[in-house]
């Protein structure tokens, strides 16, 4: 039995309907920061297991509810979240050798509101970026990811357009 995980960040205080309707068919929810509001916390799916970290924006209510760092194991897959993580091979300083301690199978982070995902064969780590389902930034095009965890793999995975930046989805 796999987990269905859906993987947003960069909310930014944002989240709408066509966002939540994805939601509402997994099983975790991740966030990986800049969540900018609680609202969009609040408004997540009551019964799904909710996984976040706080980005540069959040202010002290977010940072007291969640870590700036989450390191989990789900379905035989070790898991590290945070906000600001740079992409292979340039990590943001000292999240290389995060990754060396923890040495997660799936590194996750958002902030660059560029959807990307790539194996880095140098950490022998997934890195996953979703992108920014939020209205705030230079992207044009809202997005978030889709994947399966599944005995120790990531399955499934999908890129989820939510449609562009400053216009609001139908």
């Amino acid at each position: 039995m796999s987990t269905k995980i859906a993987l947003i960040s960069d909310s930014h205080g944002y989240i709408d309907h066509k966002t939540l309707k994805y939601l509402g068919e997994v099983d975790e929810i991740w966030h990986a920061g800049d969540i900018g509001s609680l609202e969009v916390m609040d408004q997540l799916p009551k019964e799904k297991v909710i996984r976040a970290v706080f980005g540069n924006i959040d202010d002290q209510g977010i940072q007291n509810l969640y870590p700036e760092w989450n390191d989990f194991e789900v379905d035989g897959v070790r898991v590290l979240i945070t906000h600001i993580g740079g992409k292979p091979p340039r990590y943001a300083k000292g999240v290389k050798t995060k990754i060396k301690e923890i040495k997660p199978q799936l590194f996750i982070c958002g902030h660059s509101h560029i959807c990307k995902v790539e194996f880095d064969s140098n950490l022998n780590c997934l890195y996953m970026n979703p992108g920014a389902i939020g209205q705030q930034g230079f992207h044009q095009m809202r997005t978030m990811l889709l994947f399966e965890l599944d005995q120790g793999k990531v399955k499934n995975l999908q890129v989820v357009e939510l449609g562009r930046r400053g216009r609001p989805s139908s």
